[in-house]
């Protein structure tokens, strides 16, 4: 391929055209104004009923650090990342290296060209696109921020040309954003036909990289997890959420007040029907959490890491104790403050054993906000079965980024499963109860509501060592009987939390995969690009904690199992090899971490280096 051109010169010849499917990246700088055109960008592309899948990677300050945000778009449905870069929209002299080395070869840049740039600076192998942008913008406009915010809408004019976006898309979804406002309405809509003018007299459009009306999306949705899950929590009757901000959960519980206040909140009289409590730190949030609950409320409460570490001893509390509690955990890097605006799944042991003594919780991984949505409800009624803290693992890939998905769904008939509650009507008619009593073999007392019976039931609950009935002791016996009780509930729990989803290999294997949460989309893409290789994989997808009996059936089954995860310290690995006694060598790690969401490239790549005597090509492009 040519090296750069003048705009004048850019050619395709020559060139396989990739029709709905590649990547097109933006490099930005933070607070720039840029992210509303980006997201712009990839919105029109989902009016043209084409799949895509967006990543946003941004800095944990308000200003001026480096930002970037990634469209894949496939026709084919791919949702994960792809890994390498097919059109980098370079926009942030900062990190231009950086963004050179990640295009293909074959591959495309676009810059900003109202200051020249030696030839030095570009690649041999990628067609390079200069538009004078800061030109353009400074002859238009006289304002400095009217220049910098309409920039960006004028490179989407330019990319609407070069790809063939359909202008009349755009057009709309300006209306809709601006719907109301149109002093602003019109300066954007004068920016992107600017761009796109110039682009049509001065360029050769369009280039390689090709858009094509499709009906691909149908009655999908494109929505984060965060608001998923906040809905889902609204769906499963939560009514009280007391949390504190932080990073990347807080658009989770400012998500459940926005839906709460559409559908719990009375018509007639604006009586609201739920709570939400900002408390003073992560510890005073839990603890309303399990005040709430104790008195008959469904509660939750929406952190990341860092508030889970300050959580521990009341989290204890409210296993021993029995209470339930729903915790939403939307987990980036660590440890400490770590990287705050970057994922992994880095809170697996900590949720699962969290606090000190022995203990163990019930933790659920969606892979999409479908499941945030799906599990964010269901996690209240586990809660209350298994009276204990119910942990619900997204992470800020899930959480923040907008993804595409099924609908949710809903069963109007569905009525709140809340475990047992003795009735004052039972108490009266003399049935038997102690707090700590198992009735019926699954390790899961009755409990009662405070006020209940005016003389009858107790509902006086103790983080202390007791009796099946409640009653302080520290004899060993009774210690042991009721920490046997507690094992006994977790594995009732196998039955009661999602089962693992298991996809088989074309062919029979011997070797198979396991993953879980937001590393679904790209591993489904890496299966099937290594099923097209000859390399057949059985792969299963983990969704709750305890794992189902049939985790260890499938390890069992298989001589090599592979472990794709997100984190440094192969955590799922170990919660693995710690409950079932599985030995180390049967799970070999493949671990990604860091900071930005898994790709498909990766996995593939990994498990094929993984597996000796394989004669398999690696991708073309740069190394990730």
């Amino acid at each position: 391929m040519p090296g750069p051109v003048s705009a004048e010169g850019m050619s395709t010849e020559g060139a396989a055209a990739m029709v709905n499917d590649f990547v097109v990246k933006f490099a930005n700088v933070n607070g720039s104004g840029s992210a509303s055109a980006n997201q712009l960008f990839a919105k029109s592309i989902l009016r043209m009923g084409i799949p895509i899948a967006s990543r946003n990677i941004f800095p944990s300050n308000i200003q001026g650090l480096p930002t970037w945000f990634e469209v894949r778009v496939s026709g084919e449905g791919h949702l994960g990342r792809r890994g390498g870069v097919d059109l980098m929209v370079a926009m942030n002299p900062q990190t231009w290296d950086r963004d050179l080395a990640e295009i293909d070869p074959g591959g495309y840049l676009l810059y900003d060209s109202t200051r020249p740039m030696p030839r030095s600076r570009f690649r041999e192998d990628i067609q390079v696109i200069g538009v004078p942008l800061t030109e353009m913008c400074n002859a238009a406009y006289t304002d400095a921020r009217q220049r910098q915010l309409l920039k960006n809408i004028m490179y989407v004019g330019v990319l609407s040309a070069l790809l063939e976006i359909e202008p009349s898309v755009i057009e709309q979804l300006l209306a809709e954003q601006y719907k109301g406002k149109e002093r602003l309405a019109k300066p954007n809509s004068e920016a992107f036909h600017m761009g796109r003018d110039w682009a049509l007299a001065n360029l050769s459009c369009p280039i390689a990289l090709k858009l094509e009306r499709a009906d691909m999306v149908g009655h999908r949705i494109y929505v984060d997890g965060n608001s998923a899950a906040g809905l889902g929590a609204v769906y499963g009757g939560a009514t009280v959420c007391a949390w504190y901000p932080i990073t990347p959960s807080t658009s989770l519980a400012e998500g459940f007040e926005r839906y709460a206040k559409r559908f719990r909140t009375e018509t007639e009289t604006g009586q609201k029907r739920y709570a939400i409590i900002q408390a003073e730190d992560e510890l005073a949030s839990i603890g309303i959490v399990i005040g709430a609950a104790w008195n008959g409320a469904r509660a939750f409460t929406a952190t990341s890491g860092p508030g889970i570490s300050l959580m521990q001893e009341f989290v204890g509390l409210a296993y021993f104790a029995e209470i339930p509690a729903v915790i939403f955990d939307v987990q980036r890097a660590g440890p400490s403050t770590g990287m705050p605006t970057r994922t992994q799944q880095s809170d697996v042991l900590a949720a699962a054993y969290a606090s000190h003594g022995d203990t163990k919780h019930i933790v659920l991984f969606p892979e999409d906000p479908h499941e945030c949505f799906a599990f964010g409800a269901d996690a209240f009624d586990l809660a209350d079965r298994l009276q204990q803290p119910v942990f619900v693992l997204l992470d800020l890939d899930i959480g923040m980024n907008d993804w595409l998905c099924e609908p949710f769904q809903w069963d109007d008939s569905r009525k709140l499963d809340r475990g047992k509650v003795m009735t004052a009507e039972a108490l009266e008619a003399g049935t038997q109860f102690g707090r700590y009593l198992d009735v019926d073999g699954d390790g899961i007392p009755f409990r009662t509501y405070p006020g209940t019976h005016p003389s009858k039931g107790a509902f006086f609950t103790r983080g202390t060592s007791r009796d099946r009935f409640a009653k302080y002791t520290e004899v060993g016996a009774a210690y042991v009987d009721n920490m046997q009780r507690l094992l006994k509930k977790f594995e009732t729990a196998k039955g009661l939390v999602p089962r693992p989803v298991e996809r088989p290999a074309s062919q029979p294997s011997r070797t198979g995969v396991l993953y879980y949460g937001s590393s679904s989309a790209a591993m489904k893409e890496a299966l099937s690009a290594l099923e097209a290789e000859g390399v057949h994989l059985d792969a299963m997808r983990i969704r709750a904690f305890p794992f189902h009996d049939d985790v260890a059936d499938f390890i069992a089954r298989h001589d090599k199992v592979f472990v794709v995860e997100q984190n440094r310290d192969a955590q799922l690995r170990t919660l693995l090899m710690n409950e079932l006694s599985i030995a180390p060598a049967r799970l070999v790690p493949i671990l990604h971490y860091d900071g930005t969401p898994i790709t498909a490239r990766f996995i593939r790549g990994a498990i094929a280096e993984a597996l000796p005597g394989l004669n398999i090509l690696p991708f073309a492009g740069a190394a990730e």
